[in-house]
């Protein structure tokens, strides 16, 4: 589906208005509001046209609403419908255009009776200066959201790591300005990724570490985004209950979404440089899985007391910044990660978190983000929750001596893989929570949400118009 800037006519009509515009107009006399919370719905088919309720003018509900109404008509048999809006800003009009690209998104694949997707385009008329441009960055960040989503939703059967590196390759053959790389299981090994490895042990799934660049001439900075790809997690031997390991599939979203990253980061011609590395692994159970007890010597030379198997992500990311610092060498580091049900605990299940050294780099991102329309809070590192991941026979232990606190250990532990020249340069983002819900919310439907995307595309432009 497409957006396009037109007057001409269409088969519908999308319409959206404040709520107390709503509530004062004659034709909706009939129209619910008790304990409104701005999705109200009113379908005059008759008409040809469909009212969705905003809350207030801010980003979200404007998505949220468009989102809304997108769906409602998706399975009527028209080509074409125009959403009228009076936009005031370049912020409504994205986020007007991001509602429809976004919560028009589906995942039927594997269903037999598939939906018909008759709608190929919305119009919108406004004279916003600029619409054209903007319409056209909101359907390639879109596209790479669903993208990511698409990744996130295939099943552990198919999307094994030598499928992301595919995914991977093939990305960076359609673009001219992509350039990938993949190390398998040898060079692992000689780049004593050993962390990493371990996790991978048991699988019959070769790991892969997949590094792609985008080079702009003239960049001004040069970015590294490092994303936890596991491409499903039992727990390993310290095995999830059945109940926890459903949805496992979403334990590669982090890595999804660098590569949705760099994906629109080059195709909005972003004059930065750079840089997605994923590690990607299955954690799987088995006669060679790695075991609580063991004691794993990273690349940076730091040795690590496993204490439970289903802390493998940390691992991986420990490996996989260790290389991206000393082969990418960046100016800001920021890796992403379903990392700790204790994020979800902490925060809720519809917002990410921001963890590093740098509060004002935390702040910087927070602000980004908060255009993007994506919802994160800063936590912060604590030195009393780092006695927690000390061990007694090594330098650090995977999994924290207590319950509370999980998602900041984990971030406690992911810094001793950090190098102090880093330490002001990076962030850990935790995309634990909305990068897989169950249910559809605002304009993300149930399943993979593409978290993290939007938010770190907005930090990238914020980077590049200092």
């Amino acid at each position: 589906m497409k957006i396009e800037l037109s007057k001409a006519k269409s088969d519908y009509e999308i319409i959206l208005l404040e709520k107390d515009e709503i509530k004062t107009a004659a034709d909706f006399k009939d129209f619910d509001f008790y304990d409104y919370k701005g999705e109200g719905l009113l379908n005059l088919s008759e008409k040809r046209r469909i009212y969705s309720a905003i809350k207030k003018r801010d980003f979200n509900a404007i998505a949220n609403a468009a989102a809304a109404a997108i769906r409602a008509i998706s399975k009527l048999k028209i080509k074409s419908a125009r959403l009228c809006f009076d936009f005031k800003s370049e912020c409504e009009l994205k986020a007007a255009a991001q509602g429809i690209l976004l919560g028009a998104y589906s995942y039927e694949k594997y269903k037999s009776d598939k939906k018909p997707k008759n709608l190929e385009k919305v119009l919108i008329d406004t004279n916003l200066k600029g619409a054209e441009q903007i319409l056209a960055n909101c359907e390639i960040l879109s596209e790479s959201v669903n993208f990511v989503r698409d990744i996130v939703n295939e099943i552990p059967a198919i999307y094994t790591p030598e499928r992301m590196a595919k995914d991977a390759l093939d990305l960076a053959k359609n673009s001219k300005v992509l350039k990938c790389e993949v190390l398998g299981e040898s060079e692992l090994k000689k780049e004593k990724m050993n962390a990493m490895l371990a996790v991978a042990n048991a699988s019959p799934h070769e790991p892969k570490l997949i590094h792609l660049s985008y080079k702009p001439k003239g960049a001004k900075l040069k970015v590294c985004f490092v994303g936890k790809g596991v491409t499903y997690d039992t727990g390993g031997l310290s095995l999830k209950p059945s109940d926890y390991m459903l949805s496992m599939k979403a334990d590669k979203s982090g890595a999804a979404a660098a590569l949705g990253i760099i994906k629109a980061a080059s195709e909005l011609g972003i004059a930065l440089e750079i840089h997605s590395v994923l590690g990607c692994v299955e954690n799987a159970i088995g006669s060679k899985a790695y075991k609580p007890d063991d004691v794993l010597i990273a690349k940076n030379g730091v040795s690590i007391e496993v204490r439970n198997t289903d802390a493998e992500g940390r691992l991986v990311l420990a490996d996989s910044l260790a290389w991206a610092q000393e082969n990418i060498k960046p100016d800001f580091i920021i890796d992403l990660a379903t990392l700790t049900g204790a994020c979800v605990v902490g925060v809720g299940e519809y917002t990410s978190a921001i963890m590093g050294n740098n509060y004002e780099l935390q702040s910087d991102f927070y602000k980004a983000a908060k255009t993007s329309g994506e919802f994160f809070s800063i936590l912060e590192f604590n030195e009393h929750l780092a006695e927690h991941i000390k061990s007694d026979i090594a330098d650090v232990s995977n999994a924290a001596n207590t319950r509370y606190g999980g998602a900041l250990t984990a971030g406690l532990f992911l810094d001793k893989f950090i190098k102090d020249e880093y330490k002001d340069k990076w962030l850990h983002l935790d995309i634990a929570g909305p990068a897989f819900v169950s249910k559809a919310w605002g304009l993300n439907p149930a399943g993979g949400s593409g978290a993290g995307v939007r938010a770190c595309v907005a930090f990238l432009e914020s980077l590049g118009s200092k």
